[in-house]
Formats: C-alpha cells, sequence, structure tokens
C-alpha cells in the first residue's frame, strides 16, 4: 500500500531487525519472542507498524534457525499480519542489507529494531514524511540525565542539552541507503544512520518518544506492559 507525501504517492516499508539473543534477558529464548501481553514482543512491533497510517509492507530479517519456530508462533496466535520472512546475516548490518534486497529503488524504507514494540503510529509518520524530504533520518530522544565522556583516567562534562539517544526507526529514501550498504561493513557501524554517514550522507533527527524504549532486561518487559495496558484503558 502507498501513502501519500508531498501531493505525490510513495510507497513505504518497514524491515523489523529480529536478530537479538536472550543473554541479557537471562533467557534462552530470543527477547523478541518473549511474551508481552499474550504475544511475543516481535507481533506487538509488527501491529504498531501494520496499524499507521501509512500501511508499509513489513519485512521480518530473523536467522535462519528461528524461521520455523516464528512461523508456529503466528499460527499458536492466530497472527495473520501479513509480512515477508528473510534471513539474517551474521551481523546487523548484514541482516538489514538482506531486507533491503526486498524494497525497491524509489520506495521510502524504515529500519526498526523489533524489540523496541512502543513504537507510537506519530513517531512513525513523522520519520517517514521527513525521510521524503531530507533523505535520511533518525528518531532520537534528548538525554534526561547528566552526561560524562571518559577517555583513560580523564573524564569530562558534557552538555546535557546536545546529548540525544538515538532510537529506531531510521527512516531513508532507499536508493540513498541501498547506495550506503554497498559499501563494506565497518566495525563501526552501530546502526543505519552510521552506515549512511559513512556513505556521505546527512543525518537528520526527528523527535522520538520515551516510551520506545528497547527491551534489553527482565524489568523491560513488566515496564512495557504497564504501558501497553494504559494505552488501551
Amino acid at each position: 500500500m502507498s501513502a501519500i507525501y508531498h501531493s505525490r504517492s510513495i510507497e513505504t516499508y518497514a524491515i523489523i531487525v529480529a536478530g537479538g539473543s536472550g543473554t541479557r534477558m537471562q533467557s534462552v529464548v530470543p527477547k523478541q519472542f518473549l511474551l508481552l501481553n499474550g504475544l511475543p514482543v516481535l507481533m506487538h512491533t509488527l501491529l504498531a507498524f501494520y496499524n499507521a497510517p501509512s500501511k508499509p509492507q513489513l519485512i521480518v530479517v530473523l536467522p535462519d534457525a528461528f524461521h520455523q519456530y516464528w512461523q508456529e508462533l503466528c499460527v499458536k496466535h492466530h497472527f495473520t499480519v501479513e509480512h515477508q520472512l528473510i534471513s539474517g546475516g551474521p551481523t546487523r548490518f548484514h541482516s538489514v542489507k538482506n531486507g533491503l534486497s526486498l524494497v525497491p529503488n524509489d520506495a521510502l524504507v524504515a529500519v526498526h529494531d523489533a524489540v523496541r514494540p512502543l513504537v507510537s503510529a506519530e513517531v512513525i509518520e513523522a520519520a517517514y514524511k521527513q525521510a521524503m524530504s531530507q533523505g535520511a533520518v533518525i528518531v532520537a530522544v534528548k538525554s534526561r540525565d547528566s552526561v560524562r565522556q571518559v577517555k583513560a583516567a580523564y573524564n569530562q562534562s558534557l552538555l546535557r542539552h546536545e546529548i540525544y539517544l538515538v532510537q529506531t526507526p531510521q527512516t531513508f529514501k532507499a536508493d540513498l541507503l541501498k547506495q550506503a550498504y554497498e559499501h563494506h561493513y565497518q566495525e563501526s557501524f552501530t546502526d543505519d544512520a552510521s552506515v549512511a554517514e559513512h556513505a556521505g550522507f546527512a543525518i537528520h533527527i526527528t523527535e522520538g518518544d520515551y516510551q520506545n524504549f528497547k527491551i534489553t532486561f527482565p524489568e523491560d518487559i513488566a515496564i512495557a506492559e504497564l504501558l501497553l495496558k494504559a494505552r488501551t484503558v
């Protein structure tokens, strides 16, 4: 399906990167499959994009070893949201590159962490709209805490209002991001913005949401459950 931005129609895609493990969750089940209010986290994330006004086409990037398990979960939970499933790679970089192979050059594409299930439709739409005009957009929030930079034995205070905490989705014109991903992998590539920046593209920021956090530790599930329940009240 398409969304209309600036009086023109353009296809929207969302690549959901689901390659995380359960290590820090103290779980043998990868965190994208942990239950959140009765549904696996990954399903909540897909529903967030499915219910957004732009109705992006959904691509799930998942390690081969979990494809059958995911399909079994979809049957078990009667999950019928349409999406394409593609194999992940050895790093996030390679996984996103695999997902991009399913995206046409003239589309807008958002890349999102599978374990950020609380992303709002407003954040998703703002990122697509800004990417249409600026090409490369990341969602970020200002730091609420004081920040210090440590280098060896030396540390210094940084200006808090200049520090942004990067989230996803990170949204791009697809041809721009594909061009960036033609570069060879480097360990400094921590996200899509770092790949695009290395390729010479300017990165723009759109306002994120503090509720759009990444589920990493056991207590994060409990917090996410409370926030999801509050949205349905």
